[in-house]
């Protein structure tokens, strides 16, 4: 029995577990209209709110970002796809080599029925990275963030650069700083809408920090024992905090 993701704008809606958690509803348990565009992968079928014929009302909608610790680990890694598959399919109908509709052609795929071309969904990469200086990490206050939080710096990969190389060049921009030693650290599928989040640690080399871009309004070089407020999981930029202020890395 295939698991429903029905999710927009970033909101999920749930069904109550036997136990009064929460988790993905069942195909079973919701009526979905039968001209519904639905993208079904693995376990999961993803499908718009306004394709939903009857039974919405007995579901708790929610933050898609909050899920993470409200619904088991594999309901929340469908519930990332299936958010990402329909942002895709809102936001890209229309084949940008001559306008034509896009019409589906596999699970996860689009195609344009005038000059043939293939379209998957797509992924923004982005890296995220923690420089530390001694026994200080660099946290920073973007614009975007909500009034005292601090995060790493991040950025997106742009064309013809690898992701060190966006690492170093972030950094430089945002923060007028040089690093060194730049080494990987993890990822993480971020669906608001479609980043793929690259994570990496570095060293700080030299410089002195300015905010040059206006990206950032904020920043210094913090201790473990003096962090400000911090964003909330499961962003990759507090794992790697997390790990830095647990001493696993950066010791």
């Amino acid at each position: 029995m295939r698991k429903l993701i029905i999710t927009s704008a970033n909101r999920i809606f749930l069904a109550a577990a036997d136990d009064a958690s929460l988790r993905l509803p069942l195909e079973s348990e919701i009526s979905v209209t039968t001209d519904a565009e639905t993208f079904a992968f693995g376990e999961g079928l993803a499908v718009s709110p306004s394709a939903i014929a009857g039974g919405l009302e007995t579901l708790t909608e929610t933050g898609l970002r909050e899920t993470w610790t409200m619904i088991p680990p594999e309901d929340y890694a469908l519930a990332v796809k299936g958010a990402e598959l329909l942002n895709w399919n809102e936001s890209e109908r229309y084949c940008p080599r001559d306008g034509h509709t896009l019409v589906r052609h596999s699970e996860i795929s689009k195609r344009c029925p005038l000059c043939g071309a293939e379209y998957f969904p797509r992924l923004n990469p982005a890296i995220v990275v923690l420089v530390t200086k001694d026994d200080r990490a660099l946290l920073v206050h973007s614009r975007n963030l909500k009034s005292g939080i601090h995060a790493l710096v991040a950025g997106f990969v742009e064309t013809g650069e690898s992701l060190e190389d966006c690492v170093v060049r972030e950094i430089k921009e945002e923060t007028d700083l040089e690093v060194e030693d730049v080494e990987y650290f993890g990822s993480q599928a971020w669906p608001f809408p479609f980043q793929l989040m690259i994570g990496f640690t570095a060293k700080y080399k030299s410089g002195k920090i300015r905010f040059a871009d206006g990206e950032l309004s904020s920043g210094d070089f913090f201790t473990r024992d003096s962090v400000p407020p911090l964003p909330t999981l499961p962003s990759l930029s507090r794992r790697i905090i997390d790990a830095w202020i647990n001493r696993e890395i950066g010791c």
